[in-house]
């Protein structure tokens, strides 16, 4: 180990962390050429390909770090956003299950669906390039959407040509589409409000309808990082990288390899943020059609987009020098503090908008990012709730008429297109995330601003 790995955790947390074996992931990722810092883990943290989920770590190109596919993950830019309404949980709460039935068959969702959308060739370089803003500038949204998108929904040094067509082809219909596991689209209620001035910025208050959007790259990103395993794998041996697993496969950030990666993630990067993009544009609709107005009037705005599995070039003091870094968040959120350039410009006195999603059954936080997040995790924290058991191991234990009974007894519309799916998504397969989002506040990374609790839920 070239470093110490360091868990965000509590002492209940520990022995699950330890029975996955996670723990030692993170050693691992210690052991890679270039590390700065500490490697990080996230009290979501549980095991992945290479990287734990919920791994952070930043590595310095001039010194020889490195860049991984596993220290990205699969689904990239798998990501949250989340919108805001003028609608109070008493006028939505009578509609919730036309609006969740609506949402259900206006937006695709499940393993191997198609959208409503059909790329050309043309199009979808302009897709991997541009991102949510090829979508806004199609009509499929406002530019308000971009200045509250982190990158503003485009990632700089994304290159098209580094996508294979055989990831172009998989990601050809699956434009605008939810996808399945843990990806879900979530009416909810503001029920508790911790800061009252920075929900005020993001325009949220107590008893409030918000709506969230989880999704990714779906297949165009899988097969990215699938072809650059196998470039991986032949460019740690070719530049004398020993790995300690070689699911941790790497190549120098400046190496051909490395930036060829960088620029075919980041073109994967905004076709998640453009599928994203559509769906809220879907959403707005079907909720727009229920109660009877418009987006505009009904007040359905973004708050915020942010990134979970992405590799970035950022900005950092290192033994109080400022260099260039490249930070790897799997399963992970940027978290940046009150006047950071990066935050947008109406809400840089507050700071990021940091958004943890938990499971179906229990409620969801929205956070605020601060100063110690910077200078001690690289300005990051958790990305969600996090597994406490495999989807096996939920099939087993859960049955889908008590799931839909716990369900509907907490007032909760549920849709899936998957039996299956929505019972490997049950509650208890996931960590309570007040215990996790209570670790990163009393570790001093982030601020409770509001939490949120489910009304309906669409899952794939």
């Amino acid at each position: 180990m070239r470093t110490d790995a360091l868990i965000y955790a509590d002492d209940r947390m520990i022995a699950s962390i330890i029975s996955d074996n996670a723990y030692i992931q993170a050693a691992n990722v210690a052991c890679l050429p270039g590390i700065v810092g500490n490697s990080l883990a996230m009290p979501d943290i549980h095991f992945g390909y290479g990287f734990p989920i919920g791994g952070v770590a930043a590595f310095d190109p001039d010194d020889g770090g490195v860049i991984s596919p596993g220290g990205v993950g699969y689904d990239i830019n798998c990501g949250v956003r989340l919108l805001r309404t003028d609608l109070s949980l008493d006028e939505v709460k009578p509609r919730i299950k036309d609006i969740v039935y609506r949402i259900a068959s206006e937006v695709p969702s499940g393993v191997g669906s198609k959208g409503n959308i059909s790329l050309s060739a043309r199009d979808m370089g302009k897709v991997l390039e541009s991102g949510s803003k090829w979508a806004v500038a199609s009509g499929y949204g406002f530019d308000d959407d971009l200045f509250h998108t982190e990158e503003e929904g485009a990632m700089g040094g994304a290159d098209p040509a580094g996508v294979s067509s055989h990831a172009k082809e998989r990601g050809e219909s699956q434009l605008g589409t939810l996808g399945s596991g843990n990806h879900f689209l979530e009416v909810q209620a503001v029920d508790e409000v911790y800061d009252e001035k920075a929900a005020s910025v993001f325009g949220l208050f107590k008893g409030q309808v918000t709506i969230m959007i989880h999704s990714g790259s779906r297949g165009l990103g899988h097969q990215v990082c699938s072809d650059y395993i196998n470039v991986m794998r032949r460019a740690a041996e070719k530049y004398g990288i020993k790995l300690p697993d070689r699911q941790l496969c790497c190549a120098p950030v400046n190496s051909p390899e490395g930036r060829e990666y960088f620029s075919a993630m980041a073109a994967a990067a905004n076709f998640a943020w453009a599928n994203r993009q559509l769906l809220m544009h879907w959403t707005r609709d079907s909720f727009s059609r229920v109660m009877g107005a418009g987006p505009e009037k009904l007040g359905i705005r973004l708050v915020y987009d942010v990134a979970h599995n992405v590799a970035k070039m950022e900005k950092h003091k290192v033994g109080g020098r400022e260099k260039v870094l490249c930070v790897h968040r799997k399963g992970a959120t940027r978290a940046f503090p009150a006047g950071k350039a990066e935050v947008p410009e109406d809400y840089r006195g507050v700071g990021q908008p940091v958004l943890i999603p938990g499971d179906m059954g229990r409620y969801s936080y929205v956070l605020v990012g601060t100063e110690k997040a910077l200078t001690d995790t690289w300005g990051s924290v958790c990305h969600g709730a996090g597994r406490a058991m495999s989807r096996s191991q939920a099939a087993r234990k859960f049955k889908l008429s008590e799931l839909l009974d716990e369900l509907s007894r907490a007032g909760i519309v549920a849709r899936s297109a998957s039996r299956k799916g929505l019972v490997e998504e049950a509650p208890g397969a996931y960590k309570d995330v007040k215990d996790v989002v209570d670790v990163v506040v009393k570790s001093g990374i982030a601020g409770k601003v509001v939490r949120l609790r489910p009304l309906g839920v669409v899952k794939g």
